[in-house]
Protein backbone atom coordinates (compact mmCIF):
# COMPACT_ATOMS: atom_id res chain seq x y z
CA UNK A 1 0.00 0.00 0.00
CA UNK A 2 3.36 2.60 1.07
CA UNK A 3 4.89 1.39 -2.15
CA UNK A 4 1.60 2.48 -4.60
CA UNK A 5 1.08 5.73 -3.39
CA UNK A 6 5.28 6.59 -3.00
CA UNK A 7 5.19 5.20 -6.75
CA UNK A 8 1.84 7.39 -7.76
CA UNK A 9 3.00 10.01 -5.86
CA UNK A 10 6.71 10.20 -8.09
CA UNK A 11 4.79 9.50 -11.36
CA UNK A 12 2.75 12.44 -10.87
CA UNK A 13 5.77 14.63 -9.66
CA UNK A 14 7.34 13.64 -13.16
CA UNK A 15 4.37 15.21 -15.32
CA UNK A 16 4.73 18.42 -14.26
CA UNK A 17 2.45 18.70 -10.91
CA UNK A 18 2.84 20.45 -7.70
CA UNK A 19 2.52 18.74 -4.65
CA UNK A 20 0.93 20.54 -1.99
CA UNK A 21 0.59 19.94 1.95
CA UNK A 22 -2.02 21.32 4.44
CA UNK A 23 -3.90 20.74 7.74
CA UNK A 24 -6.83 20.32 6.70
CA UNK A 25 -8.93 20.23 3.53
CA UNK A 26 -13.01 19.42 2.66
CA UNK A 27 -13.91 17.64 -0.29
CA UNK A 28 -17.03 16.31 -1.65
CA UNK A 29 -17.32 11.98 -1.50
CA UNK A 30 -19.41 10.59 -3.76
CA UNK A 31 -21.99 11.67 -6.34
CA UNK A 32 -24.63 11.25 -4.54
CA UNK A 33 -25.49 11.41 -0.95
CA UNK A 34 -26.27 8.24 0.87
CA UNK A 35 -29.13 7.30 3.17
CA UNK A 36 -28.16 5.67 6.16
CA UNK A 37 -31.39 4.66 6.63
CA UNK A 38 -31.73 1.68 3.50
CA UNK A 39 -30.79 -1.98 4.45
CA UNK A 40 -27.30 -3.09 5.71
CA UNK A 41 -26.41 -5.88 3.69
CA UNK A 42 -23.45 -8.04 5.17
CA UNK A 43 -21.16 -11.09 3.47
CA UNK A 44 -18.30 -12.39 5.20
CA UNK A 45 -16.36 -15.56 5.77
CA UNK A 46 -17.07 -15.97 9.67
CA UNK A 47 -19.27 -14.51 11.82
CA UNK A 48 -19.55 -14.83 16.18
CA UNK A 49 -22.60 -13.23 18.18
CA UNK A 50 -22.62 -11.93 21.47
CA UNK A 51 -26.33 -11.72 22.41
CA UNK A 52 -25.18 -10.51 26.19
CA UNK A 53 -23.50 -7.08 25.10
CA UNK A 54 -25.51 -6.82 21.45
CA UNK A 55 -22.29 -6.82 19.20
CA UNK A 56 -21.84 -9.14 16.18
CA UNK A 57 -18.21 -9.66 14.63
CA UNK A 58 -17.65 -10.76 10.79
CA UNK A 59 -14.26 -11.71 9.67
CA UNK A 60 -12.09 -12.49 6.49
CA UNK A 61 -13.38 -10.78 3.51
CA UNK A 62 -16.15 -8.75 4.63
CA UNK A 63 -17.94 -6.84 2.29
CA UNK A 64 -21.23 -4.64 3.35
CA UNK A 65 -23.55 -2.49 1.30
CA UNK A 66 -25.97 -0.15 1.58
CA UNK A 67 -27.47 1.41 -1.15
CA UNK A 68 -25.00 2.41 -3.45
CA UNK A 69 -22.07 2.45 -0.74
CA UNK A 70 -19.98 -0.28 -0.77
CA UNK A 71 -17.55 -0.95 2.38
CA UNK A 72 -14.99 -3.60 2.45
CA UNK A 73 -12.29 -4.98 5.01
CA UNK A 74 -10.72 -7.93 7.39
CA UNK A 75 -12.99 -7.57 10.56
CA UNK A 76 -16.33 -5.62 10.78
CA UNK A 77 -17.64 -5.10 14.49
CA UNK A 78 -21.33 -4.35 14.56
CA UNK A 79 -23.26 -2.81 17.35
CA UNK A 80 -26.93 -2.95 17.99
CA UNK A 81 -28.68 -0.04 19.52
CA UNK A 82 -30.09 -2.62 21.58
CA UNK A 83 -33.31 -0.39 23.12
CA UNK A 84 -34.27 0.88 19.47
CA UNK A 85 -33.04 -2.13 17.42
CA UNK A 86 -31.22 -2.10 14.51
CA UNK A 87 -27.71 -1.12 13.99
CA UNK A 88 -25.80 1.43 15.99
CA UNK A 89 -22.00 1.41 14.71
CA UNK A 90 -19.79 -0.60 12.47
CA UNK A 91 -16.53 -0.73 13.46
CA UNK A 92 -13.84 -2.01 10.42
CA UNK A 93 -9.91 -2.55 10.54
CA UNK A 94 -8.01 -4.46 8.41
CA UNK A 95 -7.56 -2.80 4.60
CA UNK A 96 -10.57 -0.99 5.08
CA UNK A 97 -11.92 0.07 1.39
CA UNK A 98 -15.19 2.70 1.23
CA UNK A 99 -17.04 3.20 -2.32
CA UNK A 100 -19.17 5.71 -3.10
CA UNK A 101 -19.87 6.58 -6.57
CA UNK A 102 -16.94 6.99 -8.63
CA UNK A 103 -14.54 7.84 -5.24
CA UNK A 104 -12.97 5.34 -3.12
CA UNK A 105 -11.04 5.93 0.18
CA UNK A 106 -8.76 3.73 1.64
CA UNK A 107 -7.85 3.49 5.77
CA UNK A 108 -6.81 1.22 8.16
CA UNK A 109 -9.60 1.60 10.67
CA UNK A 110 -13.08 2.74 9.80
CA UNK A 111 -15.90 3.92 12.37
CA UNK A 112 -19.63 4.00 10.59
CA UNK A 113 -22.41 5.61 12.82
CA UNK A 114 -25.63 4.58 11.15
CA UNK A 115 -27.75 7.41 12.94
CA UNK A 116 -25.87 10.08 11.69
CA UNK A 117 -25.15 9.01 8.40
CA UNK A 118 -21.07 9.30 9.94
CA UNK A 119 -17.92 7.79 8.66
CA UNK A 120 -14.65 8.05 10.64
CA UNK A 121 -11.68 6.69 8.75
CA UNK A 122 -7.82 6.96 10.54
CA UNK A 123 -4.95 5.93 9.79
CA UNK A 124 -3.07 5.84 6.58
CA UNK A 125 -6.18 7.71 4.45
CA UNK A 126 -5.82 7.72 0.17
CA UNK A 127 -8.86 9.23 -1.12
CA UNK A 128 -9.38 8.78 -4.61
CA UNK A 129 -11.28 10.99 -7.24
CA UNK A 130 -11.33 10.22 -10.43
CA UNK A 131 -7.38 11.26 -11.56
CA UNK A 132 -6.96 13.23 -8.12
CA UNK A 133 -5.53 11.69 -5.11
CA UNK A 134 -5.58 12.98 -1.30
CA UNK A 135 -3.60 11.63 1.26
CA UNK A 136 -4.25 12.30 5.60
CA UNK A 137 -4.44 10.52 8.41
CA UNK A 138 -7.84 11.27 9.27
CA UNK A 139 -10.94 11.62 7.33
CA UNK A 140 -14.68 12.37 8.31
CA UNK A 141 -17.22 12.08 5.87
CA UNK A 142 -20.67 12.73 6.07
CA UNK A 143 -22.96 10.60 3.60
CA UNK A 144 -26.44 12.66 4.28
CA UNK A 145 -24.31 15.75 3.29
CA UNK A 146 -22.17 13.91 0.17
CA UNK A 147 -18.67 15.66 1.98
CA UNK A 148 -15.56 14.86 3.91
CA UNK A 149 -13.25 16.40 5.83
CA UNK A 150 -9.52 15.70 5.44
CA UNK A 151 -7.04 16.41 8.35
CA UNK A 152 -3.88 14.96 9.76
CA UNK A 153 -0.94 16.59 7.45
CA UNK A 154 -3.33 16.64 4.15
CA UNK A 155 -1.15 16.31 0.85
CA UNK A 156 -2.23 16.02 -2.62
CA UNK A 157 -1.35 16.84 -6.07
CA UNK A 158 -2.59 19.80 -7.75
CA UNK A 159 -1.85 19.11 -11.67
CA UNK A 160 -0.37 23.05 -13.31
CA UNK A 161 -0.85 21.81 -16.54
CA UNK A 162 -4.25 22.56 -18.75
CA UNK A 163 -6.01 20.45 -20.69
Amino acid sequence: MIYLRTLISSLLLLFGVVVVNAQGANVAFGTIAADPTLPVEVTADGLDVNQTDGTAIFTGNVLIGQGEMRLSAQRVLVIYNQEEGGIKQLVASGGVTLVSGPDAAEADDAEYTIGTGVILMTGNVLLTQGQNALTSQKMTINLITGTANMTGRVKTILNTAKD
